[in-house]
């Protein structure tokens, strides 16, 4: 069992005998004791207080304080459940509108990854932001910060260096797509896939960035996703997959390199926050401040959608941007 808060509630997370996961609110009904202090036997999971049993659905299945000649159906008694499903080594929960209750919902598609099968990551890493999920999905699309947050010994150590950008961006899902555009020459670590390496980067709602790599013999997926904690923490979490099959020996060394690169953004969020804490207007500067723009775009207009029940239409248009970094 693990437990996890997401979007301000209290979640316990497992998996069942067969490893089916399951997700539900870590609270028991009787006296609020968390359930992840109990015990799980891959069937019901006992809350160590007074020994309440619930199944992996929610379900009351036993009080044991109850006499045998009790006219009560403890079945009756639930723990609200979160639908739940595991992809790609990933395991994602829906959590249902207020206006709604997710049992009645068709789910969302869960993305697919492309080119990587049903393979689970190579490395991961997760890092919890001291921001709201708004300000540290900006931090982590915004295309002119890495040449003087992501710097180090041995990647690029120099911020005087900096040369113009231009991107051709697009329409997707649910978001937007930088289209496929070829790699940097100078990096070296592109070789890895082979010829003709390009590269395409999707941003889509609720919080995700998915790039994925493509060469003439290897592709590399990674995966980003932002999930609330409460109104003022945001857990970042990214997956790394590839189909260079000698990289598997390698992946705590991986996780270390995603761990690194996550944590500059991090520490740079906690410096952020103490100017944030003013709540100061903020001046978004044209293009290279254009994908927080259409974040903002595209978040009103998944409100909106919902607020009047009709189909969502994405806002973003085709368009070239341009900045220096």
């Amino acid at each position: 069992m693990l437990a996890k808060t997401m979007l301000g509630e209290p979640l316990l997370l497992g998996r069942t005998r067969d490893g089916t996961p399951f997700a539900i609110r870590d609270l028991c009904p009787h006296r609020g004791m968390p359930l992840h202090h109990g015990q799980f036997d891959g069937s019901e999971i006992a809350c160590c207080y007074h020994g309440w049993k619930f199944a992996p659905d929610g379900h009351c299945t036993e009080i044991p304080s109850l006499l045998p000649d009790t006219d009560f159906d403890v079945s009756k008694i639930r723990v609200k459940s979160y639908p739940c499903r595991e992809v790609q080594g990933n395991i994602w929960v829906f959590f249902a509108g207020e206006r709604r209750e997710a049992e009645d919902e068709t789910l969302p598609e869960v993305p697919v990854l492309p080119g990587v099968g049903d393979s689970s990551p190579q490395a991961d890493c997760s890092l919890s932001y001291p921001l709201d999920a708004d300000h540290s999905a900006y931090t982590l699309m915004d295309p002119a910060h890495a040449a003087f947050v992501h710097t180090s010994w041995w990647w690029k150590k120099d911020v005087r260096k900096r040369r113009e950008k231009r991107k051709e961006f697009e329409p997707a899902p649910l978001g937007w797509r930088q289209k496929r555009h070829p790699v940097p020459a100078a990096n070296r670590i592109y070789r890895l896939f082979g010829k003709d390496v390009t590269t395409e980067i999707i941003y889509r709602l609720p919080g995700m960035r998915i790039e994925y790599v493509k060469g003439e013999r290897h592709v590399a997926v990674s995966l980003l996703t932002i999930t609330p904690i409460d109104d003022n923490e945001t857990d970042v979490h990214q997956c790394f997959y590839s189909t260079v099959p000698w990289l598997s020996p390698f992946a705590p060394l991986l996780s270390r390199l995603i761990y690194r690169f996550l944590d500059q953004d991090r520490v740079v969020a906690q410096l952020h926050r103490q100017g944030l804490m003013y709540d100061p207007p903020l001046m978004l500067f044209e293009d290279v401040d254009a994908q927080a723009k259409w974040f903002f775009r595209l978040k009103r207009e998944w409100l909106r959608a919902d607020e009047e029940n009709r189909p969502f239409n994405n806002p973003i248009e085709p368009q070239t941007l341009r900045w220096r970094s």
